[in-house]
């Protein structure tokens, strides 16, 4: 039988009344012929109630007591979810991640996959079940601990199942019912895309899209796997949500497919660095063993170039705002190793970050002169520009995302299909 993935966010699961509506959508690809296996995650809010929990017993826990505890939440999910097919009169059983088994490396709280063997769910299919539900999140160490994948890791779990088992698809329900040109809370014209390619997908979980896991879709790319997310609260159709797939796959697309942003950036600017080979090494090198997670980055002469002996430039880069701290600390410890010198570092909270993204990029020209030209028209200064082959992103005051954002969406015209 042809296999197809479904995976059901915490939302979509969040009670025993979700469950069987997420279960009903399950039974209907039975009947259409599939084999089905179901990845589900914690029911919504368990897996921070689990986290509280074990932060408030151990502030300097054990990361493998970690797993263990957190995982026990996508655990009971697919047991109940199990239970409720069983009463539809499907022929089904629950997995935990180490019963497949899932085999991922030992890093606890961010595990990678590295094999998931088929043999013991090809062995129930051809016994006659028609559905194995999988705990998402979780694997086994070769060390035969739990393992949990990081948040979001229920996505990445229902893309590897679906190209370890060659699944004609792999759907994501969610609580939203596709993929729109921009947040539809931020812009009232926002337009759900039929399809998007996977590159640009990519881009947009980067830059803060949050539909779908960055890890997920990397994996989905690198495996062809299409993806279609949907909402688990609509009746689902052919047409239902958006199929993230090859490039090849899409008749015809806009230049821009869509407008992604980010508010709680930041960005740094280290003043008077010294202007020699190995510098950017020294400065990111500790921003890296810090774990700052560094985004745009732009190299300057510095104004006070005059006032010192060397060549001196001025460093700029963005962050999350919440890893200002952390930067700043790493830096400071570079300088004081005698790493770095600087004479500064000026930390500007209040800045959010915005991109215009589309494979279209690659084939039209103009499409930074437009984007500039509509924010110019609405007065947004732009403090950093970066580009990639398909992406443009640009840091403005965070007072004018959402201007912004609907600025840039009526320029590129996103509303019209």
């Amino acid at each position: 039988m042809p296999i197809l993935v479904m995976k059901f966010g915490g939302t979509s699961v969040a009670d025993l009344d979700r469950i069987a509506n997420a279960a009903e959508k399950v039974k209907r690809e039975v009947e259409r012929g599939y084999d089905v296996i179901v990845i589900v995650s914690a029911m919504s809010g368990k897996t921070n109630e689990l986290v509280n929990w074990v932060e408030t017993t151990s502030p300097l826990y054990d990361a493998r007591e970690y797993d263990a505890v957190v995982a026990s939440g996508e655990n009971i999910t697919a047991g109940l979810m199990s239970l409720r097919l069983q009463e539809m009169g499907v022929s089904a059983r629950s997995w935990q991640g180490w019963q497949v088994p899932i085999n991922t490396t030992s890093a606890h709280g961010a595990a990678r996959f590295v094999s998931i063997p088929r043999e013991n769910l090809d062995q129930k299919f051809s016994e006659g079940f028609k559905v194995a539900v999988i705990a998402g999140f979780q694997g086994l160490s070769p060390e035969n601990r739990i393992t949990t994948l990081g948040r979001g890791g229920s996505d990445t779990t229902a893309v590897a199942f679906a190209a370890a088992f060659g699944a004609e698809r792999c759907d994501i329900y969610t609580d939203v019912d596709g993929i729109y040109t921009t947040d539809p809370r931020v812009s009232s014209k926002a337009r759900k895309l039929d399809r998007i390619a996977f590159e640009e997908m990519l881009e947009l979980a980067s830059l803060g899209a949050k539909v779908l896991q960055t890890r997920s879709v990397e994996l989905a790319m690198r495996y062809k796997v299409p993806l279609r997310v949907l909402s688990s609260f609509e009746e689902t159709t052919e047409n239902s949500g958006t199929l993230v797939c090859d490039e090849d796959k899409i008749m015809e697309s806009k230049v821009v497919s869509g407008v992604a942003f980010s508010r709680d950036e930041a960005k740094m600017t280290l003043v008077t660095v010294e202007d020699r080979p190995g510098i950017a090494s020294a400065i990111f090198g500790p921003l890296a063993d810090a774990g700052v997670n560094v985004d745009m980055i732009v190299q300057n002469i510095s104004e006070r170039q005059a006032e010192h002996e060397v060549k001196v430039t001025d460093m700029t880069f963005s962050c999350p705002v919440n890893q200002v701290a952390r930067a700043r600390k790493a830096m400071e410890d570079a300088r004081d190793a005698g790493l770095i010198k600087f004479d500064e570092l000026v930390a500007d909270e209040d800045v959010a970050k915005i991109s215009v993204v589309g494979i279209g990029m690659r084939s039209h020209a103009g499409v930074a002169a437009k984007m500039f030209k509509a924010l110019a028209a609405e007065n947004v200064n732009i403090k950093v520009i970066a580009t990639s082959e398909i992406k443009i992103s640009v840091l403005v005051d965070r007072k004018y995302l959402e201007l912004a954002v609907q600025a840039l969406h009526d320029a590129f015209e996103l509303d019209k299909a």
